[in-house]
């Protein structure tokens, strides 16, 4: 679809697309005890400034004179998903990833791989870079911060592995919901269910040489041998064994869920909607998540 075709979300909300799954276990996770005196911990100034430097010392800021083409993917996301602009950065790295962070009101950045960019093409990279505002858009950052950085609070915190115990399962079932939240953003940002699906295709069994000669139909398959797999009792068990072990939803469902929003009434009505009434208020406190 062409840039000027899509659809401007003018006052879109959170709440306009997020996914009920993330609803519920963000309701969970505020329950929590003791979750706030870490989120204070772990946010101070010192670790601000050193996340914001480390980053700005060696990557490449992108902008209208430096990469502007992809500056410009990410301006039309942002005036679809009706955000301010963010920092974009290409670091080098050879694993395929991007992060989303920003802290106490801050300026949030997104940084991409550069390995990643060499893997997609630029609808794919909008795509990505509409997941990463997603969580921007969903004020995500704040447990989300929390998530990568628990090992190292849990060192550092008052009763630290104690906390850990209480707050890792929850906050990671939190992390994989959250998910299916910011891939329904990349699918409002480039408003083509393939494009989505095709990102997570190449990071499950792409590179540059067979990135061009995967089978987007035959990876949206794998997702019915994995539904299979629930239809026994054991297999359910082993899928949620499995499941537990990540930070991230498995790509194939991931893909499934995807596909089927796209076709929901209630998808077709956010591209056909007149400007949205309402604004959600935004946390002042924000973090980054992978891809």
């Amino acid at each position: 679809m062409a840039p000027s075709q899509k659809s401007h979300l003018i006052g879109l909300t959170a709440n306009h697309f997020r996914h009920p799954l993330d609803k519920q276990a963000t309701q969970t996770l505020k329950q929590l005890p003791g979750l706030d005196v870490a989120i204070r911990s772990l946010l101070g100034p010192m670790g601000e400034q050193f996340f914001y430097l480390e980053n700005i010392a060696s990557s490449v800021l992108v902008g209208p004179n430096q990469l502007p083409d992809l500056y410009q993917s990410l301006c039309e996301a942002c005036r679809v998903l009706d955000l301010e602009v963010p920092q974009l950065y290409i670091k080098q790295h050879p694993m395929p990833n991007a992060y989303t962070f920003a802290m106490r009101g801050k300026q949030p950045f997104i940084v991409v791989h550069t390995s990643l960019i060499e893997l997609l093409n630029p609808a794919e990279v909008q795509a990505v870079i509409g997941h990463e505002l997603g969580h921007l858009k969903c004020d995500h950052g704040v447990y989300l911060t929390l998530a990568n950085l628990l090992t190292l609070a849990t060192s550092q915190l008052p009763f630290g592995n104690v906390l850990m115990q209480n707050w890792q399962s929850q906050i990671m079932e939190w992390v994989r919901c959250a998910e299916f939240t910011c891939d329904r953003a990349a699918l409002l940002a480039t408003q083509d269910a393939r494009t989505v699906a095709s990102v997570l295709m190449k990071l499950s069994g792409g590179s540059p040489t067979l990135s061009p000669l995967l089978n987007l139909d035959a990876f949206i398959d794998q997702a019915r041998s994995y539904d299979a797999i629930s239809e026994s009792d054991m297999g359910e068990m082993l899928k949620k064994i499995k499941t537990d072990e990540l930070s991230h939803p498995v790509p194939v469902l991931r893909a499934r869920e995807i596909d089927r929003w796209a076709s929901t009434p209630e998808y077709q009505a956010l591209l056909g909607s007149r400007p949205f009434a309402g604004t959600e208020s935004n946390d002042a406190e924000r973090g980054w998540r992978n891809w």
